[in-house]
C-alpha cells in the first residue's frame, strides 16, 4: 500500500488536496471435504445329512434221513427223510454327507476433496476538497 500525501494546497488556504491510498486485496476461500468408512461381513452355513439302513439274512438247510431195519420173523422196515430250510435276508446302508461354506468379507475407502480458489482485487480510493466541499475520487 502506498499513501501519498499532496502538500501543495495551490496557495489557497481554503483548497486542500487529500489523502490519497491504493493496494490490493487477497481474499481465498479453501474448502476441504473428507470421507473415509469401512464395512465386513461374515457368513457360515454348515449342514450335515446322515442315513442309516439295517437288513439281515439267514438261511437254514437241516436235511435228515432216519432207516430203521429189523430181520426178525416179521421183517420191520422205517425210512423218515426230513428237510428244514430257512432264508432271511438283512441289508445294511450307511449314507454321511458334510456340506460347509464360508463367506468373510471387508472393504474400507477414503476420499479426500480439496478445492482453493484466489480472489486478487486492485483497488483505489482517496478524498478531494475543492472549496469546502467533499468528493469521493474514483479511478
Amino acid at each position: 500500500m502506498s499513501d501519498i500525501d499532496a502538500g501543495y494546497d495551490g496557495g489557497h488556504e481554503d483548497v486542500d488536496y487529500g489523502h490519497y491510498q491504493a493496494g490490493e486485496q487477497h481474499d481465498a476461500l479453501d474448502q476441504l471435504h473428507q470421507a473415509h468408512g469401512s464395512e465386513a461381513d461374515y457368513n457360515n452355513q454348515h449342514a450335515v445329512y446322515e442315513n442309516d439302513h439295517h437288513a439281515d439274512t439267514a438261511t437254514n438247510y437241516e436235511h435228515g434221513t432216519h432207516v430203521e431195519f429189523d430181520q426178525a420173523p416179521a421183517v420191520h422196515y422205517e425210512a423218515d427223510d426230513q428237510t428244514s430250510y430257512s432264508h432271511t435276508g438283512s441289508e445294511d446302508d450307511h449314507v454321511f454327507a458334510a456340506e460347509g461354506s464360508e463367506h468373510a468379507h471387508q472393504a474400507s475407502f477414503g476420499e479426500l476433496d480439496a478445492l482453493e480458489q484466489r480472489f486478487d482485487a486492485a483497488f483505489a480510493e482517496g478524498t478531494e476538497f475543492h472549496g469546502g466541499q467533499p468528493g469521493v475520487a474514483s479511478s
